[in-house]
């Protein structure tokens, strides 16, 4: 492979594919902007394939993973959205500035937007329904994902006392070995296809623990697994990692969460956010 292009390489080497990988470069070339934010499980349905083809298809032309191959793809795409912001920047009539301010508030407010529309109450209910009667919760993370898990975390810490977050990978692996019926796992994933998470999962799924999935796809390796479901906004594009919008838009999913479990457990949770408050008021000058 070239390396430079990756669109013209899947051009220029079409006529050695299968016909299972003529599939994939088919719907590739002609959904290009489309895949850049599809997950592996939504691009192997929509060409009605096997994850594993996408897999192969990615190693074909040169790189190790789905998450390269898109980032690849990125670098070889130019949109005409891209290339209208670039003239927006440039000319000499427009305060770049103020437009980069109003560029960011309208995209973090785009997030919250969207995530708000993919919102499902019935998925809500059953989350909080599944955290109040686990024993222990666990909220993990990987990369960015984590800080979020972290949050989470401190949030609830405050009103329940049954909350913890691991943050190192091969702990969350055992921690999941180690899980059972009671016990309840979320999983924060913005792709729903990092190795990790989706290893953890299918652990706890086999020790009988519940599994709460904060991702971007209705489909990915990790929705596999999940009795819960919630689906947050915002496109991140594979260069795009760690965008504010995506963690804005997972911090709300968890403020939601804790502001209706704190409904439904108002005495308790009212009860328990005064000694916690108390606990650390001494700290402050």
């Amino acid at each position: 492979m070239s390396g430079s292009n990756l669109i013209l390489d899947i051009q220029l080497f079409y006529n050695q594919f299968t016909k299972t990988e003529k599939k994939i470069a088919d719907f590739i070339i002609q959904n290009t902007n489309q895949v850049l934010f599809m997950s592996i499980t939504e691009l192997s349905e929509s060409c009605k394939v096997a994850d594993a083809s996408v897999h192969r298809f990615c190693r074909t032309m040169g790189v190790k993973g789905y998450q390269e191959f898109k980032m690849k793809l990125s670098l070889s795409v130019s949109t005409e959205e891209e290339i209208e912001q670039e003239k927006e920047l440039t000319n000499e009539n427009n305060d770049s500035m103020e437009f980069m301010l109003d560029k960011i508030l309208q995209g973090h407010m785009n997030a919250l937007k969207e995530t708000r529309m993919l919102i499902r109450k019935d998925e809500i209910i059953k989350t909080i329904e599944m955290m109040e009667n686990a024993k222990n919760i666990y909220f993990f993370g990987i990369g960015d994902s984590l800080l979020t898990a972290r949050e989470a975390r401190n949030k609830f810490l405050r009103i329940c006392n049954k909350v913890s977050c691991i943050d190192d990978p091969h702990m969350q692996a055992m921690t999941a070995s180690m899980a059972g019926p009671k016990d309840l796992i979320f999983i924060i994933s913005y792709s729903g296809a990092t190795k990790d998470n989706v290893y953890v999962a299918k652990i706890a799924k086999k020790t009988g623990a519940k599994i709460v999935g904060i991702t971007r796809f209705l489909k990915s390796p990790l929705t596999t697994y999940t009795d819960a479901l919630l689906v947050c906004g915002s496109n991140e594009g594979p260069l795009d990692g760690g965008s504010m919008g995506a963690k804005l838009s997972q911090l709300y999913i968890i403020d939601v969460l804790f502001q209706e479990y704190y409904k439904r457990n108002k005495e308790i949770s009212t009860e328990n956010n005064k000694k916690t408050s108390k606990a650390v008021v001494d700290k402050l000058y």
